[in-house]
């Protein structure tokens, strides 16, 4: 993977991979926590909750892994929609060769999702960190 960051086959793969580069990163990571209960009762989890400790900066993050094609892309726009809901930003993190190309353009239409391979920089971004992990050259 681009950036030195684990190769992902699972969902539950992509989560630690998440998380990992998150902590190397210097964020707090919170897994699978309670965020109240949807329209039908059911209990509302975020995978992952990252905090910058120091602006107390949260983001919640849902991981959405597709090796082959398959359901769980007929699952995003609800997961999208979820997100709104939650009482800090959120984002879709997503890897897998099963995304199809519609649904990778839906992804990154929404602004609410990141390819895997992206994550870096991005969070980089989000929290207002240097430079986040990055295997390239120092830049000329």
């Amino acid at each position: 993977m681009p950036n030195g960051q684990d190769v992902v086959t699972s969902g539950a793969d992509l989560e630690r991979a998440v998380a990992t580069l998150a902590r190397t990163l210097g964020l707090q990571v919170r897994t699978q926590v309670r965020v109240a209960r949807r329209l039908w009762g059911a209990e509302r989890r975020i995978d992952l909750v990252l905090t910058h400790g120091p602006s107390g900066r949260s983001l919640g993050i849902e991981c959405k892994f597709q090796g082959t094609g398959g359901s769980a892309e007929e699952k995003i726009p609800a997961t999208i929609q979820d997100i709104a809901a939650w009482p800090i930003p959120g984002i879709v993190v997503f890897e897998g060769s099963g995304f199809s190309d519609n649904m990778r353009a839906y992804l990154h239409s929404t602004g609410k999702a990141v390819a895997y391979e992206d994550l870096n920089g991005w969070l980089a971004l989000f929290f207002g960190l240097p430079d986040g992990i990055s295997s390239r050259a120092e830049p000329v």
